[in-house]
């Protein structure tokens, strides 16, 4: 292959498999040689990034990314995809060891607000505990400006039980706990439009997409994002 990228997945693989089919779904394809050539690394037992975010004597989980990227930078693709959010918390460290841009996942989704809600001001967050003490979506909402909502603890939780206990562990997803999370963020909370900051709330939105709340999943912007530049890249 002379243009492709690499996706560096498996975290978990339930959410990858979700980013490939939103992916392969939005590419304007007629036959099979229209779709997008890529590497899929579904690295599945990179440890959990969260456990480590929250305590530093968890297993690394900058370890085996690291050396997924510089095994694939021998390749040389044009760019690299990591389909989640929280492993963004490494993202300069990642960066830093390769010349291949890596896509920001979480930057890419609060500029595309400006497209797909123009009139919002008060952006909600839901997302793993572990990109909510990072911080990083927290950044970047207040550098474009926008005011920010996260989550009371309640709804904190109940967003850990949906990723984890629903969709990591039983491949499940409850619609309703789904829809009563987006509730809270929208009509208590006040957002204007709320951000899925996880890969699993993707695959919620995917399943139980059925509600009437304005939300921006940050793994369709990447799969959009990706696909704007594999053309550019092509041409």
């Amino acid at each position: 292959m002379n243009n492709f990228f690499t996706i560096i997945g498996g975290m978990g693989t339930e959410a990858t498999e979700t980013f490939i089919h939103i992916l392969n779904a939005k590419t304007p394809a007629n036959k099979d040689q229209d779709y997008l050539d890529y590497i899929l690394v579904n690295h599945a037992t990179i440890p959990d990034r969260t456990n480590y975010i929250l305590d530093h004597s968890q297993p690394n989980p900058f370890i085996p990314l690291a050396e997924d990227i510089k095994r694939q930078s021998k390749l040389n693709p044009d760019f690299f995809v990591i389909p989640c959010n929280t492993a963004h918390y490494f993202y300069d460290d990642l960066q830093a060891i390769t010349s291949i841009p890596i896509l920001h996942m979480p930057r890419l989704t609060v500029e595309d607000i400006k497209n797909k809600y123009p009139n919002a001001k008060k952006i909600g967050l839901i997302a793993t505990r572990g990109t909510l003490h990072d911080k990083i979506y927290d950044k970047e909402i207040l550098a474009a400006g926008y005011d920010l909502v996260k989550p009371t603890e309640k709804i904190a939780d109940q967003t850990m039980e949906l990723i984890y206990d629903n969709i990591k562990m039983n491949n499940r997803v409850d619609g309703n706990l789904y829809h009563e999370i987006l509730r809270a963020m929208t009509e208590e909370l006040d957002a204007d439009v709320v951000i899925l900051g996880c890969t699993e709330l993707s695959v919620a939105q995917e399943r139980a997409g059925d509600h009437e709340y304005n939300v921006l999943d940050a793994q369709t912007v990447l799969a959009e994002k990706t696909i704007e530049l594999a053309k550019q890249k092509t041409l």
